[in-house]
């Protein structure tokens, strides 16, 4: 079941970003000649309006945008790719990123409509009534870690022998901590099983308060309480905006240790890897189904915006170049860098599949 719907999950993002490059194509009056979901052999013909076939083929990997023109070739034909004004095939090969990132902020919309984690303020979580105080990260060799707690555990209680905590929000709880001089008693749910837990804050902790005691841990509110509809698009921009953000400096990092040979390849998922993962999100919930087909389209559209041929980053560098030398690249260059990237692409996402493999079986 995980291998169907990590197959239908590729499919509709492949076939969003080409649905981006087909609208700007068309708008700029280029010539499609099809637009295809799934790769040939073509199984069946739609329909055919205005000059374009739409198409279903055999291959269930992904879809296409068959643009005229687009493989560099000079034609005198005025509908062509290479015939319309740079910044026209510009604005057609990032329309495929902008497709990927708009289909991602109307998933984030979606499931924040439906009702799905999300993080809030202290502030918002005293007045929400499902609000969770949960664990985000334990540091190392912390009270914390020596008691046994865990990211992801939920704090339902916290008392020592003079207080208890009450309320739910982050500070309010860091505060408790703080000023507790003796043990806490902590009761946290983890996997439905509720646990009591022991620890005392000590001082040093912390690296930039070291006055400051503490257990050790990181903790944020949660709730899963749906947003109104009015709302729902507006913080799902911003949620977006943030991920796109964090997904980039992650990006950069990334290539930039492939160059220093200091890649973390245990951070990065392949075709195995994401497939295992969808299966998990759609165990969870459609909402959490949703919520990682957001995040896969807002890697996909910023992986594609990478310079290397074979990519739509590649492709838009080389209409840079052009503009800049006011003459096409020669087809035999272009055709040779793409055939270098996408085979340096193959090799990156076999190496992070043998990663992927390593992580089942390890």
């Amino acid at each position: 079941m995980s291998i169907i719907l990590f197959v239908i999950v590729l499919v509709a993002l492949i076939v969003v970003h080409e649905f981006g490059h087909l609208l700007a194509a068309k708008y700029f009056k280029m010539r499609v000649d099809e637009f295809g979901i799934g790769y040939p052999p073509r199984a069946r013909t739609f329909f055919k309006k205005g000059g374009t076939e739409y198409t279903l083929n055999w291959l269930p990997f992904g879809g296409f945008v068959k643009i005229f023109g687009e493989d560099g070739v000079d034609t005198p034909s005025p509908d062509s790719f290479v015939a319309k004004p740079k910044w026209q095939q510009a604005i057609v090969l990032v329309a495929g990123v902008a497709m990927n990132l708009l289909f991602a902020w109307l998933l984030i919309s979606l499931t924040l409509s439906l009702g799905t984690p999300r993080v809030i303020s202290g502030e918002e979580a005293r007045t929400t009534p499902d609000a969770e105080l949960i664990i985000s990260r334990v540091v190392e060799g912390s009270p914390a870690e020596e008691a046994g707690l865990k990211a992801g555990d939920r704090i339902v209680g916290a008392e020592t022998t003079s207080a208890s905590f009450e309320g739910v929000a982050a500070e309010d709880f860091t505060a408790f901590i703080e000023t507790a001089e003796e043990g806490v008693g902590l009761t946290v749910l983890r996997e439905g099983e509720t646990l009591l837990v022991s620890a005392r804050p000590e001082a040093g902790i912390i690296p930039h308060d070291p006055e400051k005691r503490a257990l050790g841990v990181g903790v944020g509110n949660v709730t899963s309480a749906p947003v109104p509809l009015w709302y729902a698009p507006i913080l799902g921009a911003e949620i977006t905006y943030n991920v796109t953000g964090a997904v980039f400096v992650g990006l950069i990092n990334f290539f930039a240790g492939l160059f220093t040979f200091s890649a973390d390849l245990s951070q990065v998922a392949g075709p195995v890897g994401i497939a295992g993962a969808v299966g998990d999100a759609s165990a969870t919930g459609f909402a959490a189904l949703l919520s990682l087909t957001a995040i896969i389209s807002i890697n996909l559209a910023l992986i594609n915006l990478i310079p290397v041929p074979a990519l739509d980053g590649g492709r838009l560098l080389f209409v840079g170049i052009e503009a800049v030398i006011r003459r096409p690249i020669p087809a035999a260059v272009s055709g040779a860098m793409n055939a270098i990237g996408f085979g340096l692409l193959i090799l990156l996402m076999v190496v992070v599949t043998i990663s992927d493999v390593f992580k089942l079986v390890g």
